[in-house]
């Protein structure tokens, strides 16, 4: 980097980089999604999240293995570039993360809407417009005072879910009893469900992909970043289980899925006096959600224009911030576009869908690097078979899904 393009700060550290992967996998899924997967998988939504854990965690293992090899912001179109050379193929990729992101926070931010009525009411749109705009100026503020936002509402959204859980936990006396009903028949109209649900329960754990968007900005990101992304994964299967076991335990199915602030709905039976606690909170952890999508996005952008595969213009560095501020800038704009214009089911939906093929290509790019390639004395490495099995289980989930949307 030339002095008037300084470059990316090293500022976030180990349990940083924690927080913030744990700030968009938690406060991007649960709060918005459960419902919407207990609508597909009915009292098997609990198996839909741990589909979707294992569909991910063989996915965590091979991107934190690239982190160490590859630190570099697009991460994931820099760890297909190393692997097939081509700048199409990179570039798509990148693109692709980046729509992700998009729509992610779109998503985000649609869900947002649902529980700020709880407390005030405004039009959707203007609700969504004041958000995003508000996003993009802490984005842009720095790394390190967003993270640090990120960080506070990651740690108070933890929080509400743990009060969720015990509003609920009386309700686990009664698992025995109910264990038969909670374990799925071998009938195909029940594993569809399932799969519908997993696929949207999948959305739930993307972050920690985001993670390696911002590696450029990680202290000691060889070891520090690796581990974070593991750390991520295990902390948010536990939650999303137990939450969903509670979920589907204590409120019937048809108001769990119906509801557009499932959380606050689970409360609201349970303790009704925390139940506009639990709403704020969960507005904290949605906004954090859409913060840190944003952020890599951003980054995204950035990375792919640093790399030479768009114009430099988007790697533009400010030197007080030193933030991108004009990739932040369209990445807010585009978020605002996608926000009004589609729902929130479609959004996930599209957003897990790219993020499958992402996956698929990454895992299939680490197996050929760790064939061809010798890796980095301190990286963290994994076995052969773990991205073959990852590339396996994203493409047929792939197949699975475009089959069942072709039948339906």
């Amino acid at each position: 980097m030339s002095d008037s393009n300084p470059g990316l700060k090293r500022s976030l550290s180990l349990p940083l980089i924690t927080l913030y992967g744990l700030g968009t996998t938690i406060g991007a899924g649960i709060y918005v999604l459960i419902g919407k997967v207990a609508g597909n998988a009915g009292l098997y939504a609990p198996l839909s999240f741990l589909l979707a854990s294992l569909l991910a965690g063989l996915t965590v293992f091979s991107f934190a293995e690239f982190a160490s090899r590859l630190p570099k912001s697009a991460g994931e179109a820099v760890f297909v570039h190393a692997a097939f050379p081509a700048k199409f193929l990179a570039l798509a990729v990148g693109l692709g993360v980046m729509f992700s992101g998009l729509t992610s926070s779109a998503a985000i931010s649609r869900g947002f809407v649902g529980y700020l009525h709880e407390f005030i009411v405004m039009p959707d749109w203007l609700a969504i417009v004041l958000l995003v705009c508000a996003l993009g100026v802490v984005a842009a503020w720095g790394i390190t005072e967003s993270v640090t936002i990120a960080v506070v509402a990651t740690v108070i959204e933890i929080g509400g879910l743990m009060i969720a859980i015990w509003s609920g936990y009386e309700n686990f006396a009664d698992l025995p009893a109910r264990l038969p009903e909670l374990l799925p028949p071998f009938e195909a109209a029940a594993w569809t469900g399932i799969l519908a649900g997993s696929i949207l329960a999948f959305y739930a754990f993307i972050g920690f992909e985001d993670m390696v968007n911002v590696a450029e900005e990680v202290k000691d990101v060889r070891r520090n970043l690796p581990r974070a992304i593991i750390i991520t994964l295990v902390v948010t299967t536990a939650f999303y289980i137990v939450l969903a076991l509670v979920a589907v335990l204590s409120l019937p199915l048809e108001e769990l899925a119906g509801s557009e602030a499932p959380i606050a709905l689970l409360i609201e039976k349970k303790a009704s006096g925390l139940s506009k606690a639990i709403s704020l909170i969960a507005i904290i952890a949605i906004l954090n959600g859409a913060l840190i999508q944003t952020v890599m996005a951003a980054r995204v952008l950035y990375g792919l224009s640093n790399q030479g595969w768009l114009p430099r213009v988007f790697a533009t560095v400010n030197a007080v911030t030193h933030t991108p501020l004009l990739a932040t800038a369209i990445v807010a704009f585009c978020i605002l576009i996608f926000a009004l214009w589609l729902p929130l089911v479609q959004l996930a939906e599209i957003t897990s869908f790219l993020m499958l093929l992402v996956f698929a290509l990454v895992n299939l790019a680490l197996w050929r690097v760790k064939r061809r390639d010798p890796a980095p004395p301190d990286a963290f490495l994994i076995p052969l078979w773990i991205p073959v099995a990852g590339f396996a289980a994203s493409a047929g989930v792939i197949v699975l899904r475009v089959a069942s949307l072709t039948l339906s």
